[in-house]
């Protein structure tokens, strides 16, 4: 392929993918160089991850979280390709899909994200919900309705980790659940959020105890069975029954990933170079939750979503770069402070100098969140349904 007819393939269509491609067709090209932008996801919507939680409380809809592609990438020039990606042949560049065509670039990018590991204990497979995706969401979403429409008295919920995901699902559902809930929350360590700012971590302790949240701390899971899930404490097992157990614990890189020629470290990420590129495969990229990556300052990059937002720009810029005969720039990561829901109208934040919690930081999250959505599109129409909303309900109260 020449120059004048670069194609960039970009596998994956999360915060480093998606972000990768519109800022791609944003970027200065000559008419003569404007390269094709390939997107390829197996889901026909984009995910904003950080607000899947307000779907289980209702506080906002799909279309707000989760807009279909086809809209994000109206008028960019970016062709969207709904697939699954059966096979990567590195050498040559070549992108197997399953039930379509073979793709061949002269860019490609690997943005496919993370997924959860449910084979950690026995039973979780068969078992145990886990909450990363807007399909996860839909089926948690018709077990809670199963749960609710039942004629328990109490509903018992097992949440498997006490990180981000496991202490916002704990707040978020017993508020949704109220006095019906009976939640507990169980983690291997010593302590709750483990890597969290400290101002973040008490916060959330508060509301866990406002929410009635037991915690099990110092504590393995050993099994998990339809209505059971047994816990080792101190060599001690316990087993407890519970209605539903949500398994939010580990990231793995996907299996086609896995298998590629790459170096990769021992979680199965590809370790890149501060520039984003594979090392000896300067024409492939690598970000978000399957990148190993070290900044221009050397510091370990945190597999988040805020990491993949940023390296979004520098992944664009270095492929245009590469394509036009410029230099191409080392990742600077910029820690923009730790935000998280603890509940429907609570949150923390810390970041920046600031220190928020309650009310306020929610209103502050939302708004980060809203200035990160990808299209200015969807951040006006998003926006506007958020200060209508209150509104309407007032008028039609």
């Amino acid at each position: 392929m020449s120059e004048q007819s670069a194609r960039i393939c970009i596998l994956g269509g999360g915060f480093g993918g998606l972000y990768t491609a519109l800022r791609l067709s944003q970027l200065p090209w000559d008419n003569n160089q404007k390269p094709e932008i390939i997107l390829v996801d197996q889901s026909d919507r984009f995910l904003f991850s950080p607000l899947l939680y307000e779907l289980l409380t209702g506080e906002l809809q799909t279309w707000e979280i989760a807009p279909p592609f086809a809209e994000l990438l109206q008028n960019t020039g970016v062709r969207f390709c709904q697939a699954a990606v059966s096979g990567i042949d590195v050498d040559s560049k070549s992108i197997h899909l399953h039930d379509g065509p073979e793709i061949k670039c002269d860019r490609l990018v690997l943005a496919l994200g993370g997924e959860t590991p449910l084979d950690m204990v026995p039973g979780a497979t068969s078992y145990a919900y886990s909450f990363r995706t807007i399909t996860d969401a839909y089926r948690l979403e018709e077990r809670l309705r199963i749960l609710e429409e039942s004629d328990k008295d109490k509903i018992r919920i097992a949440i498997v980790g006490a990180g981000y995901s496991g202490v916002e699902l704990a707040c978020k559902l017993s508020d949704r659940l109220g006095d019906r809930g009976r939640f507990r929350l169980v983690e291997v360590s010593d302590q709750i959020l483990r890597t969290s700012p400290e101002f973040n971590r008490e916060a959330a302790q508060k509301a866990l105890e406002k929410h009635g949240v037991f915690l099990d701390l110092d504590t393995k899971v050993e099994s998990i069975s339809q209505d059971s899930i047994t816990l080792e404490y101190k060599n001690q097992l316990d087993t407890i029954p519970v209605d539903l157990v949500i398994w939010t614990v580990g990231t793995r890189v996907a299996p086609v990933v896995r298998g590629l020629p790459l170096k990769q470290n021992q979680r199965g990420q590809i370790i890149v170079e501060p520039t984003l590129q594979a090392p000896d495969y300067p024409d492939i990229f690598a970000l978000g939750d399957l990148a190993e990556c070290h900044d221009a300052q050397g510091q370990r990059v945190p597999s988040t979503a805020q990491s993949a937002f940023q390296q979004a720009d520098y992944t664009a810029w270095n492929i245009w770069a590469s394509l036009t005969n410029r230099p191409l720039l080392p990742f600077r990561y910029q820690p923009l402070g730790e935000m998280m829901t603890l509940g429907v109208d609570n949150a923390t934040l810390t970041g920046l100098g600031i220190k928020l919690s309650g009310p306020l930081a929610n209103i502050a999250r939302r708004a980060a969140y809203l200035y990160r959505m990808p299209t200015l599109d969807h951040q006006l129409k998003v926006g506007f349904n958020w200060l209508a909303r209150p509104i309407i309900e007032v008028l039609s109260s």
